[in-house]
């Protein structure tokens, strides 16, 4: 047999394993509200070769391919445990037991490893939660696909409700057509069919009902049989507590901005902060892609290495607040073509550091850039250690951080030769480490950061939401702390 023969052999095998993980990790995802993730990355839903990707793409982080000849017995393991809701890591669970050096089964080390998940350890499942969407542009799209995609199970988040202002005729069969076919992001993965009668999009079998309102204040969102549901606010119209409050309407329990909030308003990074939420807290932030991009790698640093200032470029694809041609905007440069332009601007997202690290004592400070990119921007975060270091032990630390650490489903990492802007769209991540342009001198370190600034941050948005209504379900095994 040739080397060819050799290959194509080993891929059709891989082929085959992948195929019957499909059905083992969606009656998991279904019937017990378990998500499978491969180091951070959620296989469910995921194609035969979706799947195959997701373990080779391990080489990229861990330094070599996963197999799902090694992930698959796990798999198999998960499905004769008695598992409540949770999210598992097959990679972790892998690389976990290959350390183990006791000469535990599969069986017997993936039951200790996911104990706190399964008998009179496992947590109920959650009633859904009602979720309002208050505008319908690039981030409520996108944030409602992700909705869509986790209602799978029937329990945690439920998109009842998109608020909009009145476009005219057809309107709601052309905003469907929008979440249908997107030009960056793809085709809608599902079916969605339009009742125009009841002002109702139906994606997925799940029924949204399309308000056409120009203010919050007179709403009454418990006449659609909506209850104490979350609003997320992506128009950005009003962002201190006073504007945010007009969305406490009836039916409405709290409001979520889509960014960065202003005054008091507490702004959320998912990963760093989200743990200080209170409670009762009815209005908050998740701050802004920029500084979810930043925050997270920024709390990493400082955790190991101290650090003593630092200044954040962001390289910044244009938005809609631009122009496609020059024309009149209220803003400094910000009138000039976007598509035919460096543009200079400012960002908020150092001053923001603040409001989501607040123990962190250095003086970050910021510019940006925006660039005629449609998506995807990089943060190139320069930043002065307390202590000298080098090179390959900041390399090995964040792919460590990306790996094991608390902060994995904010940080990736890629060591790719060739990566460029575009082959990060549709990341779930806040922020992806570019290792090959890592810069260290001394105290001196230059942190490359790619980040989708629409899902990447969109997938940040959801996390706090899933967070404050009580759906987010504990990941094993568990990671350092």
């Amino acid at each position: 047999m040739t080397v060819n023969d050799d290959s194509f052999t080993n891929w059709k095998n891989r082929e085959e394993i992948a195929e019957s993980m499909i059905p083992l990790i969606g009656k998991l995802h279904r019937e017990r509200d378990v998500t499978v993730l491969l180091h951070s990355r959620s296989l469910v839903n995921k194609s035969v070769v979706s799947i195959l990707k997701t373990h080779r793409f391990a080489r990229q982080i861990a330094g070599a391919e996963l197999s799902v000849t090694e992930t698959m017995p796990f798999l198999k393991a998960l499905t004769t445990l008695d598992l409540g809701p949770s999210q598992i890591d097959l990679g972790m669970l892998a690389t976990m037991y290959k350390a183990d050096e006791r000469g535990l089964s599969v069986e017997e080390f993936t039951a200790e490893a996911v104990a706190g998940a399964t008998g009179a350890n496992k947590i109920d499942r959650r009633e859904p939660r009602d979720v309002v969407l208050y505008g319908f542009g690039r981030i409520g799209r996108l944030v409602a696909r992700l909705l869509i995609e986790k209602a799978g199970s029937g329990n945690g988040l439920r998109l009842r409700a998109v608020v909009v202002r009145g476009g005219g005729a057809q309107d709601i069969v052309k905003r469907a057509s929008l979440l249908r076919r997107d030009s960056i992001h793809g085709q809608f993965q599902g079916t969605i069919t339009v009742d125009e009668d009841s002002s109702t999009i139906v994606a997925n079998g799940n029924a949204i009902k399309v308000i056409y309102a120009d203010d919050p204040s007179s709403m009454d969102y418990t006449q659609y049989g909506i209850r104490d549901a979350i609003l997320i606010d992506n128009t950005g119209k009003w962002r201190d507590r006073e504007g945010l409050s007009k969305h406490l309407r009836p039916g409405i329990d709290k409001v979520v901005l889509t960014a960065p909030g202003k005054g008091d308003v507490p702004n959320i990074v998912h990963g760093v902060n989200h743990d200080t939420i209170k409670p009762d807290e009815q209005i908050l932030s998740c701050a802004s892609c920029t500084t979810n991009a930043i925050v997270p790698p920024l709390k990493a640093m400082d955790d190991e290495y101290g650090v003593l200032r630092g200044h954040v470029e962001t390289v910044h694809s244009f938005t809609n607040d631009q122009n496609l041609l020059d024309n009149y905007h209220k803003a400094e440069r910000r009138g000039r073509s976007a598509p035919l332009n460096m543009v200079i601007t400012e960002t908020g997202a150092a001053s923001a550091v603040a409001k989501a690290l607040p123990d962190l004592k250095a003086k970050i400070s910021g510019s940006s850039i925006r660039v005629p990119v449609p998506d995807v921007s990089i943060a190139i975060l320069n930043l002065q250690l307390s202590r000298e270091t080098t090179r390959e032990e900041v390399h090995d630390y964040l792919r460590e951080v990306s790996l094991t650490s608390p902060l994995k489903r904010q940080i990736d990492f890629t060591t790719a030769p060739d990566a460029v802007s575009s082959d990060f769209i549709g990341s779930r991540h806040a922020s992806i480490v570019d290792a090959g342009a890592l810069k260290v001198d001394g105290d001196n370190a230059i942190l490359y950061l790619w980040y989708d600034n629409e899902f990447g941050y969109s997938c940040q948005v959801v996390r706090v939401v899933q967070y404050v209504s009580g759906v987010e379900y504990p990941t094993y095994p568990a990671t350092a702390v």
